[in-house]
């Protein structure tokens, strides 16, 4: 016949340990630690683009205080250069540079064309100051586009026969 081999208890395997009333307290749960919100120094960028020229002022949040301002024409010296891309990114990295030595660390942009009875699109200026603008340490809060829109048409310059050539 065979023997079956005895299992052996249990109990016998783990040693004892005293039984106590008192519960084990739970491993603490860290909190994820709260990062602080960043405080920034908030600026609004205005950029009017036409054809001719781009002009970039910055300002502070009320628009009544001018921090910086440049414009393509103060950066090349031939007039017809005056609204190209360019010219446009120079004057975009002179007025960064100057927020950034006073500490501005957030932009809002607001990009204005002619409008009105000119044309209602932004030259090709206005690109190329937010590209530059957001290769720089500087971070873009919003780019909003004011460019003035009439609800009825407007007088045209010209008078009623029109410009005679």
């Amino acid at each position: 016949m065979e023997e079956k081999a005895e299992e052996p208890k249990k109990e016998e395997l783990k040693p004892e340990e005293p039984k106590t009333e008192e519960a084990k307290p739970a491993p603490a749960v860290e909190e994820p630690k709260k990062i602080p919100p960043r405080k920034h120094r908030v600026a609004v960028l205005h950029v009017y683009s036409s054809k001719n020229d781009t002009i970039i002022t910055a300002t502070d949040m009320s628009g009544a205080e001018t921090l910086a301002w440049a414009s393509g024409g103060m950066m090349v010296k031939a007039h017809r250069e005056e609204g190209r891309p360019y010219a446009a990114m120079q004057a975009a990295s002179k007025v960064v540079g100057s927020l950034k030595d006073k500490g501005i660390t957030l932009v809002h942009v607001k990009i204005r064309a002619p409008g009105g009875v000119g044309p209602k699109s932004p030259g090709p200026g206005a690109q190329a100051v937010v590209r530059t603008v957001a290769r720089t340490s500087v971070r873009i809060g919003r780019i909003e586009d004011v460019t003035p829109t009439p609800t009825d048409s407007m007088k045209r310059k010209g008078g009623r026969r029109g410009r005679r050539v």
